[in-house]
Order: C-alpha cells, then structure tokens, then sequence
C-alpha cells in the first residue's frame, strides 16, 4: 500500500520472513511430534525385545522433534540436541519408531544450510554414533546371520543419512546460483543504466558545448567589425548553456534517485524538436537544410525509443559537422521506407580530401554511440567520407523492431 513502512530489517533479513520461515519450521516440528507421540506405542509392539514405552520416551521424542522449529536458524545446535534425543533413545533401548524420522530432517538441513564439506563432517559424526549404537543393539538380539544384518543395517543407514545430505546440498546449490544470477542481472542493469546515462550526457552536453564554442568563436571574429552579431552569439551561447545545464541536472537527478518515480525528468527529445537544433547550428553560419517527416501525411506517430534515437544521431552528426568538419553546408533528409526509418546527414566538410581523413572518424565516442544507438533497435548505422567531398552518415531504424531492450552497453569505447 502506498505510504506503508517497509519491514524493520534483523541482520539484512525482514522479521516478517524471519517469523514465516519459523512458523513453517514450527509447523513442520509440530507434525513430526504429533506422530511420533501417536506410533512410538505402535512400533514397540511390533518389536518384542524392545522396552515398553514410558514417560521418558516421550521426553525423548519431544526434544527430538520441537528442536527442530530452530532448525534453518541453528542447524548445528540443532543437530546435536536432536541427535542426542535419538542417541539417548537408542541407547535405553526404546523401539525403532517414527523418532528416527528426525534424522532425515536434520541431514537435510546440514545438506541445504551448511557448506558441503562442514555438513558432511557434522552428519558423518552423527552416522559414526548411530551406527556404533545400532551395533552393539544388533549384536545384543541377533543370532548366527550376524554379519547379513550388519551388512543390511549399514547400507540402509547410510542411505537414511547421505540421501537427504545430498538433496539439501543440490538445492542449496541452485539456491545460490539463482541468487547469483539474480546479483548478475541486477549488476548488468544498474551498468546499463550508468552507460545509458554516460551517452545521453554525451549528446546533450557535448552538443551544447560544440554550440557554445562555435558561437564565442563567431563572437570573437566579428568582436570590433559587428556589435549585433556579437549579441546574437552570446544570446546564442546563453541559450545552449542554459538548455545543457538543464539536460545534465535532469540526468543527475535521474542518478541521484534511480529507483524514485517522482523524481523530475525532463520531456524526451524527438525529432519535433530538430528544427530547434537546426536554428543552433545555422546561427554559427552553416547553412542547414532538413527534409522531415510530417506526422499529419505519415499518420502514425514513431515508436518513443526510435523518436530518441533518430533526433540523438541527428544531433550528434550535426556537432560532428561543427566539430570537425569545417563545413559550411549541411543536409539533413529523415523519411520512412517501408517498415524502416532513415537517416542521412550530409555536408562539405573536408572528409573525402586526398590523403586525409574526419577527425570524426574512428576517434571519440560520438560515432560509435550512435552505431550502438541503431544496433541497440536492430538497425545499424554507416558513417565516413563522401567520395567527391565532405562527409555522411546513414542510418537504418526498423519501425517494426524484435521484442528486445535497447541495450547501450556498446554505446561508449
């Protein structure tokens, strides 16, 4: 319920599991007693050399069996107090009855609770004991087939003891590799959060300062010559930083409180806001032309997840173009082919000249986020020079994508 306190945590558990796992246990003791109390009468009469039952049987058989509601949270302890009870049983000479039931339970849970080795001393002691005490009883009541009935008792109680030692210790095994998994899992997606957080700062932050620098450059070189372009850079500048320093607070906050719904997050870029990042880059002289699609003729809107990923690699191919390319033109052509979206960003910058390469290309991580964007939604993205001038990306987003997550774990190098 909303507003409900979660459960005091007791040695990193809730005392609300504490107390099931007790009551099961409990209940589990409970059944246990009830029947070795209602057949220990039983089984003495079908065992005629044995001691009729008495008050202390039944002492004997209650410790046996209420020490076990302690069993997960003392296996050892209880082990031994058990474990006694049925020695001490043994030893008087009480019949073999439901008592011996005991032990299958408290093997198992040295099997499920213990380390393998650690168990397997603990329930080899108590099989050593055992199997000493129902010797000298064999050798008390038997006649000449003496070594058949040694034979038969160690086989079978050595199934009793090892069998339940052997299942708790497999179940305890794929216990832990659940538990394992489940910890894989968790360190997978908090890391894939991280990088996902580590490529938007990228996009966001690295554009606006690519802005900023171009536009104090602009500012610069008309500094003395045109006092209104000047202002328009700064107002420029202004602007950029103010929209980065929004993005990167919203992604901090996003870190900051990871798990919280009511944390603020800013609205999800798209591709309705290119025409906003075209303004910035005509504003520091390049000319900018876009083709876009018009949700009206398209009539259906684009998946949220390839929406984010189209305008991102438009953004970041376009401050690839501030960055490095030297361009003064640029085209921007997003349309749909089918069941896929495509993407091209062209310009003139100096990729394709002799014997020289982009900056951009194979450096940074501004390529390769945005190949890691397209693979992420079953696409995939090309990026170099252009054979006659200047430079291009291309990128293939499938409308109709597989029933996977976006993983961003390639989106950095």
């Amino acid at each position: 319920m909303p507003g409900t306190p979660p459960a005091p945590m007791v040695g990193g558990v809730k005392w609300t599991d504490r107390v099931n796992v007790w009551a099961q246990d409990a209940a589990l003791a409970l059944l246990l007693l009830f029947v070795g109390i209602g057949g220990t009468h039983a089984a003495t009469e079908g065992q005629e050399w044995s001691r009729d039952p008495e008050p202390f049987t039944y002492v004997l058989v209650v410790i046996a069996t209420v020490s076990l509601a302690w069993r997960r949270r003392y296996p050892r302890g209880v082990l031994v107090v058990s474990g006694a009870a049925v020695l001490t049983y043994l030893v008087v000479g009480y019949a073999y009855g439901p008592i011996m039931f005991t032990i299958v339970v408290v093997c198992y849970t040295a099997g499920s609770s213990l380390p393998l080795r650690e168990a397997l001393r603990w329930v080899g002691g108590y099989y050593v004991l055992m199997f000493a005490v129902s010797m000298v009883r064999i050798v008390d009541e038997s006649g000449s087939d003496l070594w058949r009935q040694v034979t038969g008792w160690g086989i079978a109680s050595m199934a009793a003891f090892a069998a339940p030692v052997a299942v708790g210790a497999a179940l305890r095994t794929r216990r832990e590799s659940q538990e394992d998994v489940r910890a894989a899992l968790a360190r997978r997606a908090v890391s894939e959060e991280r990088l996902r957080m580590a490529q938007e700062l990228h996009d966001s932050v690295g554009h606006g300062l690519a802005v900023i620098a171009m536009q104090a450059g602009v500012a610069l070189h008309v500094l003395d010559r045109n006092p209104t372009k000047v202002r328009e850079a700064l107002e420029a500048i202004r602007d950029t930083s103010r929209a980065s320093l929004d993005g990167l607070r919203a992604e901090l906050q996003e870190l900051r409180s990871p798990v919280s719904d009511e944390a603020p997050r800013r609205p999800v870029p798209g591709l309705a806001e290119v025409e906003v990042l075209l303004e910035r880059i005509r504003a520091g002289g390049v000319e900018v032309s876009a083709r876009l699609p018009d949700p009206a003729e398209d009539g259906a809107e684009l998946p949220p997840e390839i929406d984010v990923a189209a305008y991102r690699i438009v953004q970041e191919s376009l401050t690839n173009v501030l960055r490095h390319a030297g361009a003064t033109r640029a085209e921007v052509h997003v349309r749909r082919a089918g069941d896929e979206l495509l993407l091209d960003v062209t310009d003139n910058g100096a990729g394709a000249e002799a014997g020289t390469s982009s900056p951009a290309v194979g450096s940074g991580t501004g390529i390769a986020g945005m190949r890691a964007r397209a693979e992420a939604l079953g696409g995939r993205l090309q990026a170099g020079p252009r054979t006659g001038g200047g430079f291009a990306v291309h990128a293939r987003l499938p409308l109709a994508r597989a029933d996977r997550e976006p993983d961003m774990s390639g989106s950095t190098s």
